[in-house]
Formats: structure tokens, sequence, C-alpha cells
């Protein structure tokens, strides 16, 4: 009975497959969808053998896939021709579909005519759909010479180079890997390391330290940031544009206080243990995050403590959610209270709060951009680092530059926006690499598009440019490492450096008469913030008209 069984259902299957072979195919697969509505619907199996049934037409429709992939597809899409000559972006879009089409009319029987002319048609839409895209990224990049060099940009970091140390349902840390995992052109940032923090709102990160002095920004969002210093709390309550000096070994905790807006802050640190690597410690906590508390001896704890160990266990398992977690509305009522509000030196006697970048005038500022630029004087814990925090606002279709820094290196954060970066380094031109030597060096043009939470690093003595779209502004966070005594000089605009030399510099250097040289260097009528290329061209063309 068994067998006969199994051999009814055998032949049942191959009967339902011929019968799907002749199906025209949709976009759910037709020829499967039916095959397993006919082991459905049969009345006289039970719910194994159809079950058996439907498995049947699965491996039946892979292997008829498989087949046709192997195929060269000769009949279907033309005599002496694969699919992806058929296709060819060299041919009109009609007269391609109108040559499959007519091959179409060479396969036997009405269905598979009708499957063949199918195929046609969904292979024309993916064709125009991918020409289509093509097109527009050849128009957005037409003019750019950027992606020349886009891929080969020692300097410049994306999502993919991030790795991710915290995550929980309320928010997330990531890190950059050490710089010089990167490039051995970043051996001078070797001690340092930079991470992001994202809080969802009315999220609290659990107590913890690090061996690091670190400068955090606040880029969006607002909170309270608290500090444990020499057995006294300190609260500060931080927005957009503070800057906060965490010295290494210090307990602090982080809450935000927004109901709707996620807090960013942009971490710098400076691990004091080990050059670029850092840790966090936990004391607060249990289980996840792990306190290091539990790192000790039942009895040495049940000593320190002064409590039983059934209680210590009991206090240090219980917190499981991660180093970021929720909070209540009166919880994060209380912790704001206690906040001092941002403290701005002298104002408040020694400087141990907050600074506040855009509170300053800015530096540099006309209509295609702004400079805030933070000084030592305004807070003096960046001294003790060596760093200066800067930001950039530029103008959509403007662009800052081109300059250099004398000898402080620049890590530059894209906050908002999108652009282009272009370096000129002399480390990477192709004369150097091949060994040639001439009289003087060379430079190689690194370009890359830049966006929001892009990084790139600019070394000193390295000219550089950055270019806004002409979507939006570009926004961009800057830390100057090794700061003091740092001089920016400009190579065009006002106060660029070649109006500073004598005629007979400007006239040895470029060998030719002083005026010629006037005429370029001295056209430029604004400082620091310029019309971007595309912006420039625009604005012609619209004069031409």
């Amino acid at each position: 009975m068994g067998s006969r069984t199994k051999f009814c259902l055998t032949l049942f299957l191959v009967s339902v497959l011929i019968l799907c072979a002749g199906l025209a195919l949709a976009k759910t697969d037709p020829e499967l969808k039916q095959c397993k509505h006919q082991c459905k619907v049969q009345r006289q199996y039970d719910e194994e053998q159809k079950e058996q049934c439907a498995k049947g037409c699965e491996k039946y429709y892979k292997e008829k896939k498989g087949r046709e992939q192997e195929e060269d597809e000769e009949e279907e899409w033309g005599s002496g021709r694969g699919r992806g000559d058929e296709f060819s972006t060299h041919e009109p879009g009609e007269k391609r579909l109108s040559q499959c089409m007519k091959q179409c009319e060479r396969q036997d029987g009405g269905q598979q005519k009708q499957l063949c002319r199918f195929r046609c048609q969904e292979k024309d839409k993916k064709e125009r759909r991918e020409h289509s895209y093509r097109r527009d990224e050849e128009e957005e990049e037409e003019g750019d010479e950027e992606q020349e060099q886009e891929d080969e940009n020692p300097y410049v970091f994306e999502d993919e180079h991030f790795t991710t140390r915290v995550r929980t349902e309320q928010g997330k840390v990531v890190v950059l890997p050490k710089f010089t995992k990167r490039s051995k052109l970043l051996r001078g940032l070797e001690k340092y390391r930079l991470a992001f923090l994202v809080a969802n709102p009315q999220a609290f990160v659990v107590p913890n330290h690090m061996d690091a002095d670190s400068i955090f920004f606040v880029s969006w969002g607002r909170g309270t940031i608290t500090k444990i210093r020499e057995n006294k709390r300190e609260s500060m309550n931080v927005k957009q544009g503070d800057i906060i000096r965490i010295r290494a070994g210090t307990p602090f905790y982080i809450v935000n206080t927004d109901e709707n807006e996620k807090l960013y802050i942009v971490k710098l640190l400076q691990p004091v243990n080990l050059p670029g690597h850092y840790e966090v410690f936990h004391g607060p906590g249990g289980e996840n995050p792990e306190s290091f508390y539990r790192a000790f001896s039942w009895e040495v704890l049940e000593a320190a403590l002064k409590t039983p160990r059934d209680k210590l266990e009991k206090l240090f398992e219980k917190q499981d959610e991660g180093a970021i977690v929720k909070a209540s509305k009166e919880q994060i009522r209380a912790m704001s209270r206690r906040g001092e509000g941002p403290s701005i030196w002298p104002f408040t006697g020694k400087s141990t709060g907050t600074f506040n970048l855009f509170k300053k005038d800015p530096s540099q500022s006309n209509n295609y951009g702004q400079l805030f630029e933070s000084e030592f004087k305004d807070y003096p814990p960046l001294q003790e680092l060596d760093i200066m925090v800067s930001y950039v606002n530029i103008t959509k279709g403007g662009m800052s530059g081109p300059f250099y820094n004398s000898r402080a290196t620049k890590i530059a954060i894209v906050v908002s926006g999108e652009g282009r970066l272009e370096i000129a380094c002399p480390h990477l031109s192709s004369s150097k690499n091949s060994g040639q030597e001439n009289s003087g060096p060379s430079y190689k043009k690194l370009s890359s598009r830049i966006r929001t939470d892009s990084v790139f690093v600019v070394p000193a003595g390295h000219p550089f440019v950055t270019v806004a779209s002409g979507n939006q502004n570009l926004e961009i966070l800057c830390f100057e490492v090794n700061a003091e005594g740092n001089i920016r000089y400009t190579l065009a605009g006002k106060k660029n450096i070649i109006e500073v030399m004598e005629k007979e510099a400007k006239e040895l250097a470029f060998k030719t008469k002083e005026e010629e040289v006037d005429k370029v260097f001295g056209k430029q009528d604004e400082e620091f913030f310029f019309q971007g290329p595309k912006w420039r061209q625009h604005q012609q063309g619209r004069a031409d008209e």
C-alpha cells in the first residue's frame, strides 16, 4: 500500500510539473506557485504528502532555473550572441527589444512564445533602469575629476572603517580603528582615537571611566554630563556646540534630556597607557555592562564593602541591558536640574565646565561660509592637550581654501551635508613611487567625495580644499592636533602668501613679470571662503545669457 501511494505521488508530481512548465512567467513565479497549489488541493493527500509534493515543486523549479542560466540562450536572445551582447548599450532600447521579440517567434507553442516575450520585456525594463541610473551618475560627476583617485585616498574614512563598541536599543558607540591601520602616513596620529556616541531621546549612558584624556564635542542635541572629581559631583547641561574636557580616569555619565531628538557627541581620545589603544571601565553595572567589581574575589569584596556575598551577588547581577539604557522623565528631570549649565571661561573662575564654540563671533565670514575657532584662552583645558577645535559651515556651492596648516594635523568630521575634498600630497606622487629623480617634488591630487559622518585627515603642510555641493551647506567639525604655534597659510584670496612676496621672488619663482603674477593672485577679493567651481560656472552661464 505504501509503495502504491509513493508511486501515485511521483506520477502526480510529474504530471503537475509538466503542466506548470507551459505556464507564462509572472512576477511571483507562477510555475512554482501553480505547482504548489496543485499539491495543496489534492484531497487524497495527507499533510505529509502535500509537504513532500511542495518540496518536489521547489526542487524542480531550482533545477530548471539552473539549466536556464547555463544555456547560452541562443534561440531566445539571438543567434551567435549571449544575453549581455543582445542588450548591449550601444544599440537603442527599441531595437534591442524588437530583435528579442523576433527571436521569440522561433519558439514552439503559444505558451513558450508568451514566456519568451515576457522575459524580453522584463529584460528591457531592467536595462533601461540601469542605463538611466548610469546616465544620472555621469551627469552628476560631469566636470568633476575627483573620482580619479577616490579609492586611493588614505586620508578619508567612511562607515565601513568604523567598528561598533556598544550597541543597545537606546544608542551606540562607534570607534575608528587606529589611524595607522589605514596608512603609515598617519603615524603622527598614532596616539589618538576618534569615537562617536549616539544616544536616543531620554537615554542614559551608565557611569564609566576611560584610560584616555578626551575632548567631547556636542554636534547635535542636548543633555547633561556629570563628572566625579575628587569626591565632588560636577554636572553640566550641554547643547550643540559645547566642548567638554574629560580627564583620564574621571568617572562620568551622560543623559539625553530631550524627549524627541537624539544626542550626538564626537570624542577625540588620547590614551595614556598604550598609544592608540584605550579601554572603558564600568564600576556601577552588573553583567552587561560587566562591572569591574566582579573581577575581584568575593572574599575581597565582602571585606572591602562590608557586605555578605549573597547580597553582593544580587546587586551585581541585575543590570543586563547594556551601557546605554532608558531613563524615566522623573530621573532625567532630577539629573538635569543639578546641571550647572554651560560654564564659560573666565567668568566662572577655574574652568572645569564647558565652552560653547558658537557663542564666539566667527573668525572668518562672508556669503560663502563661516569659520568658528576656539583659542586656548577660550578654554584652557585644550592647551593641556595641545588641541584646538573649529567648526566650518560652507554655504552650498561654496568652497574653503586652498590653505595649509604649518604644524597642526587636522582631523575633520562631516557633521552635515556633502561635497568633495582635494589634497595635494607629495608622498603618493607617481614619480616618488617609481623612484624617479627630478629637480623638485611631485604632488598627487587626492580627491574624495565626503558626506555626513565622513572623516578625513589633512597632515601639516598639505594644501587642501573642501567644496560644498550645490544641494546643501557642508558643516565640518575639526580637531587640530599639535595646535600650539600653528599658522594657517592661505593660498588664494586676500592675504595669500604670494601677495606678500617681493617682486623679485615672484618673477624668479614664476618666470614671468610681477604684473602677470599679481593679476592672477590679486583678482580674488574674498578671503578664505569663495564661490565653488560649479557655482561659479552656473553664475557665468547666467551672465552670458
